[in-house]
């Protein structure tokens, strides 16, 4: 596969590296760096040092390498089957379990259990690596997915989700209470230039819209829920630290001391809404709020008190 990126006059001066890294977000810097010194990156045919400068005309050209087929196993992981036809599985996915393989994650991914469960009955769409994975949530996010048993499924959910026709419902505890009570968060997220594990609010990134309502106020803390009309990574998350209300127990965008100690954000993927990919019938499911998260609305409402 092959990216072709133009320098402009305002890239003058920067090195390839970093120009690279931020034109193509799914690569990171030192990925960027390994792939010039395979001879990967040129320009004008010639391959590109790790600190050369870039020049406003210049045409550069990234030539990834084919990727590597890996095995994926299947393994007997139990699942929590919330619905299940021909067509389509709900599962509730446990908090820790990464949705599909990648690299440190090849095993006891929600993909290697779908596979023993449904055997060779998921789309084919997203290839070996996430068959019959339409959605994502995060490795420390619970709560529902919808996953495709076969092509048609899958085109019909990916449309939903692109059109915004299915619904998505989340829930979460949040650091202090926004000035509204109700609202809407319209602000753009992509790639953080620095940090390129994190996701970030930025102009020029994807449209991202969240929907918020805060259901109960403590002392300090909110417990409110959410509605998703856009699917960026880390929505939630990047738009409640956007407006100074991240949520608690997250590593990457909460603040540095959290005394919650929830390995992972306190965020729930409650309810799902769909159409139906064959019947056309309009389908709502519901997965009840796990343990770890009922323990902190415990605690929020004994030594908080709700406003």
């Amino acid at each position: 596969m092959k990216h072709l990126v133009h320098v402009t006059q305002e890239d003058t001066g920067k090195r390839v590296d970093k120009l690279l890294s931020e034109q193509l977000p799914d690569l990171t810097r030192s990925a960027i760096q390994h792939l010039m010194q395979d001879g990967c990156v040129t320009i004008r045919q010639l391959p590109v040092k790790k600190n050369a400068k870039a020049l406003a005309g210049d045409e550069i050209i990234i030539e990834l390498p084919e990727p590597k087929e890996i095995a994926i196993e299947p393994e007997p992981i139990p699942l929590d089957i919330v619905y299940e036809d021909a067509d389509i599985v709900v599962v509730n996915k446990p908090k820790g379990m990464v949705v599909h393989p990648a690299p440190g994650n090849w095993q006891g991914t929600l993909v290697n259990a779908l596979m023993y469960h449904c055997g060779d009955s998921l789309s084919g769409i997203n290839g070996e690596i996430r068959p019959g994975i339409v959605h994502r949530i995060d490795k420390d996010t619970s709560g529902l997915l919808v996953v495709a048993k076969n092509d048609r499924a899958h085109q019909s959910l990916a449309e939903q989700i692109k059109l915004h026709s299915a619904g998505r419902q989340y829930y979460a505890v949040v650091y202090g209470t926004p000035k509204e009570y109700q609202g809407t968060i319209c602000a753009p997220i992509a790639r953080h230039p620095v940090d390129r594990k994190k996701m970030a609010v930025l102009a020029g990134g994807r449209e991202a819209i969240t929907h918020y309502e805060v259901l109960e106020q403590y002392r300090g803390y909110s417990y409110m829920t959410f509605r998703l009309e856009t699917g960026r990574t880390h929505q939630i998350r990047v738009h409640m630290a956007h407006i100074g209300h991240p949520i608690i127990g997250d590593p990457l965008y909460g603040p540095a001391k959290d005394t919650w100690k929830l390995a992972g954000q306190c965020l729930h993927a409650g309810a799902l809404s769909l159409t139906h990919p064959a019947t056309g019938e309009r389908m709502t499911f519901e997965a009840p709020l796990p343990a770890y998260f009922i323990t902190v609305l415990q605690k929020l409402r004994s030594q908080y008190g709700e406003i």
